[in-house]
């Protein structure tokens, strides 16, 4: 008797750990969404909404899987390996220019970006224009590699012919090819523009003063996976939402949530995150992802004549704003971001 009852309580632990995920990874009873994300502190949401249980709370098991860049993401996303991801605007930007049929439904970050230099080059590179005849290091597809393409173009500099661009894998590779002078100068992103400076590199130009405002990461899904599993991604960017008004509301807690995805200094993080120069909101920002693909079209990054509008599906955020607003009518935090939705989505 005592052998059978051990046998049975065996067979209900075992049938437990499988129901609650303990023996899969997999969360029992949730949605199972695999999250493309970058190791940068912009993409904190994710780290917070992770490490403090709100996708959880929206019905969300969400799988986190970092990439060293945007452009590998992407072809991730495109061969159905992740369900969603937050990767530079170029990149989806491009991949849509080449016929992919990709979604943009709602932001991550904003501007963020910078050249970086030599304390030797940097009373030397003070404008674009001191970029003519320079080799300048960028990774491939990231936003600020367009940003600086547009704004070299509005100033009549050709970036084919004026200078020399050099597309790199990563942003520890441009600081690495600045800092050995196979380039004069290299564009990055928060928090490696912070850790180039601890290095003996110089910010010489803000992305912010190229392009002010400028969007960064988007996130993005196939307009397969929207029509298949739509309230789940409405039930995820409320995460995201919420994640966003938790970082604005705890700061340390949210230093100690990036600090185990990005592994660098947490005065370092709370500096990139929090005194830095970057745009922390979710709103998917269409009028902003516009200027952007008029800005790489004018720059001839991409040559595609489509309208990008139809590219961004915003009424996903607007859902889960609404659905935020109607539990929290007198929060002025949400009240807020449906103002600014307004003014950016038109």
């Amino acid at each position: 008797m005592f052998r059978t009852l051990v046998k049975v309580l065996v067979v209900v632990i075992a049938l437990f750990l499988v129901q609650s995920g303990t023996g899969t990874g997999v969360v029992y009873g949730l949605d199972h969404v695999r999250v493309g994300h970058l190791p940068v502190t912009g993409h904190a949401k994710f780290f917070v909404a992770k490490e403090y249980g709100l996708f959880e709370k929206e019905g969300i098991d969400a799988e986190l899987i970092e990439f060293i860049n945007s452009a590998d993401g992407l072809t991730a996303l495109r061969a159905g390996k992740i369900d969603v991801g937050a990767f530079g605007t170029t990149a989806p930007l491009v991949h849509i220019a080449q016929g992919a049929d990709l979604r943009i439904i709602a932001g991550i970050m904003g501007e963020d970006a910078a050249i970086i230099t030599t304390p030797e080059n940097a009373p030397k590179i003070k404008s674009l224009a001191d970029l003519k005849g320079k080799k300048v290091a960028t990774v491939r597809l990231a936003t600020g590699d367009a940003v600086l393409r547009g704004a070299l173009e509005k100033e009549g500099i050709n970036w084919k012919n004026d200078l020399q661009i050099f597309e790199l894998k990563s942003p520890p590779a441009v600081a690495e090819a600045v800092k050995s002078g196979q380039v004069d100068a290299g564009v990055t992103w928060g928090p490696h523009d912070l850790t180039a400076e601890n290095s003996g590199l110089v910010v010489v130009i803000r992305s912010r003063s190229l392009s002010p405002g400028h969007p960064c990461c988007r996130l993005v899904a196939t307009e397969d996976e929207i029509k298949s599993h739509r309230d789940t991604l409405v039930r995820f960017v409320r995460a995201l939402l919420l994640a966003e008004k938790y970082a604005q509301e705890n700061q340390k807690e949210t230093v100690d949530a990036i600090v185990k995805y990005v592994k660098l200094d947490k005065d370092l993080i709370r500096k990139a995150y929090y005194e830095g120069f970057l745009d922390q909101s979710t709103d998917p920002n269409r009028d902003g992802v516009k200027n952007f693909w008029h800005t790489m079209q004018a720059s001839e990054f991409v040559t595609s004549q489509v309208d990008i509008s139809s590219f961004v599906d915003s009424s996903i955020y607007e859902a889960a704003l609404n659905r935020l607003l109607e539990e929290n009518p007198q929060d002025p935090y949400w009240k807020d971001l449906q103002k600014v939705f307004v003014q950016r989505n038109s």
